[in-house]
């Protein structure tokens, strides 16, 4: 397996820990990359500003809540950029509403989840997103 490259755009401190905690229970040598906002993130993706050699991630993780520009703006700016519309985007969050979960779809995200508040399931869920999209979903061996 290689090494994939994810960008966690959350800005809660304990759900980034838990995230990242998750992930290193699995012992995965998968870099992780953590931005707190959506402004942030598209300088991230679009290597602006302090981003200039940042490498481009092969999946992103994302909550809706964020602030300034929210989940939802930030899906569709990348699912219009034709430089980032192939990056599987889950959106990984606290809500279950339905027009949140519908929009998000409207918007192609590639996986909708809500977040378990339990450390053993939110781990589970972890697994679940590294069994898809880390094992078994290839990605161009060059970067862009």
């Amino acid at each position: 397996m290689n090494e994939v490259h994810i960008l966690l755009v959350e800005d809660n401190e304990g759900d980034i820990i838990l995230t990242t905690e998750a992930f290193k229970d699995m012992q995965l040598e998968n870099k992780i990359s953590v931005v707190r906002d959506g402004e942030e993130a598209l300088c991230f993706l679009r290597k602006q500003d302090s981003y200039s050699d940042a490498a481009t991630p092969q999946l992103i993780l994302m909550d809706i809540n964020l602030p300034g520009m929210d989940g939802k703006e930030l899906l569709e700016m990348i699912k219009k950029d034709p430089e980032l519309k192939e990056i599987p985007v889950v959106m990984l969050t606290s809500s279950a509403a339905d027009e949140d979960i519908s929009e998000c779809y409207d918007k192609h995200v590639n996986w909708y989840i809500t977040k378990p508040i339990d450390f053993d399931k939110y781990t589970k869920v972890m697994h679940e997103i590294e069994a898809f999209y880390v094992s078994f979903v290839p990605y161009p061996k060059s970067g862009r």
